[in-house]
């Protein structure tokens, strides 16, 4: 029997207690989200504390992610072996614990650099055990739908910084304002690892058996990887400069344009919910990502199409582009784990996520050099060739492959 076989055998009665240990994946996921991406919102804070320059401030909000992308695929590979609930208890109640000693002493601009970075390092726990947990629980039937739940925790981390952040650093400062992530990341930890449990694996293999082969030596993989980490950049396009765009090309006040993306992000977060329902009904995540991908092309020609003639074509576009453009995230997650198998699930995403990421953060200062003043249409033109390219890479054939 293969992995995955073997990954579906188990599942086939399911557990009550699935659902409470999505809800607890996504309280997980939001908690890391939320300091994660909420960092931003403290610039302002943060440089008139410290007298920072722009560039200071920037370096010291990257440092998470940094950490991030240098532990995901060590962090997937400890779930694999060690079990879920450990892994995100471990590294979201260190995180936390972290967070509140960034928050409580004034510390020089060199060390919270580092306290953010390790605390970055940690909370990537999360991003690879909380979906490896939900893979785990749930039957093949329901799991687009539940991965496209966990995939609402980015737009939820967001809402929750934007929220909180700015008014507790208002009051008491940027740093006790990493309270506020802080104790969410304790809490839930806590909650982590009283309820939740690792999901049924097949047994190890006994010593001197062989291990599973690596899911890696077939091209799907990689394939999937690929896909996704092109169809990450029409996503960054959008979120990045939507807001600079109806600020600076048709003169909206920021808080116009800020309301604007939020309601966009709602509306995103129902797109991946969405598209998660529609992998379950169809008995695929392949084929809805490959015309997700269709989709990308068309509404960012759209974009660039509006950004020429009318306002109110353009809105419909980024409206239109919002969802669109995240609808495909958990559908590569859960391919990836899928076609990986049990035994290689949590380095699988973990990858997944490294691909995503490394594209997500070189889409903004290369998209900002073709922009230059007012060159929009141009770069949203561009911005469609890599859904394009997605439409080619994306391996639908793979999944027939492996049921077989």
């Amino acid at each position: 029997m293969s992995q995955v076989a073997a990954g579906e055998a188990i599942r086939e009665k399911p557990s009550s207690r699935r659902w409470l240990i999505l809800a607890l994946g996504l309280a997980a996921q939001t908690a890391s989200c939320s300091f994660l991406y909420g960092l931003p919102f403290l610039i302002p804070a943060m440089r008139a504390a410290d007298d920072l320059t722009l560039a200071e401030a920037g370096t010291v909000v990257a440092a998470p992610s940094i950490g991030l992308l240098l532990t995901l695929i060590v962090w997937g590979a400890a779930a694999d072996r060690y079990g879920e609930r450990l892994i995100m208890a471990l590294g979201l109640g260190g995180s936390g614990l972290l967070l509140v000693y960034a928050a409580l002493w004034h510390h020089p601009v060199g060390l919270l650099f580092g306290l953010f970075l390790v605390a970055g390092a940690c909370t990537a726990s999360v991003n690879a055990a909380s979906g490896r947990v939900v893979m785990g629980w749930f039957s093949k039937s329901e799991r687009g739908m539940a991965m496209g739940i966990r995939q609402t925790a980015q737009p939820l981390g967001v809402g929750v910084a934007a929220l909180g952040l700015p008014p507790l650093a208002a009051r008491w400062g940027f740093q006790a304002a990493m309270l506020l992530p802080a104790v969410l990341g304790i809490v839930v930890a806590l909650l982590v690892a009283v309820f939740v449990a690792d999901p049924p694996r097949p047994p190890r293999p006994a010593a001197g058996a062989s291990k599973p082969p690596s899911p890696y030596r077939k091209p799907w993989l990689w394939r999937v990887h690929g896909a996704s980490a092109l169809l990450v950049v029409p996503q960054f396009t959008v979120s990045a400069f939507a807001p600079v765009y109806l600020v600076s090309q048709h003169h909206w006040s920021p808080s116009g344009a800020g309301v604007f993306l939020a309601v966009a992000q709602v509306l995103g977060a129902a797109g991946r919910l969405g598209s998660g329902y529609w992998s379950d009904r169809v008995g695929s995540r392949l084929r809805p990502m490959r015309q997700l991908a269709v989709a990308g092309v068309v509404v960012m020609l759209l974009v660039a199409l509006g950004d020429v003639t009318w306002l109110w074509l353009v809105l419909i576009a980024l409206v239109l582009a919002a969802i669109i453009t995240v609808a495909d995230n958990g559908l590569g997650f859960t391919a990836s784990a899928e076609l990986a198998g049990v035994a290689w699930s949590g380095r699988a995403m973990a990858t997944q996520n490294t691909a995503q990421n490394i594209a997500g953060a070189l889409t903004p200062p290369l998209l900002g050099l073709v922009i230059g003043d007012s060159r929009y249409a141009l770069a949203f033109c561009l911005v469609a060739i890599f859904p394009a390219l997605a439409i080619a890479v994306v391996p639908v054939r793979a999944e027939a492959e492996v049921a077989h």
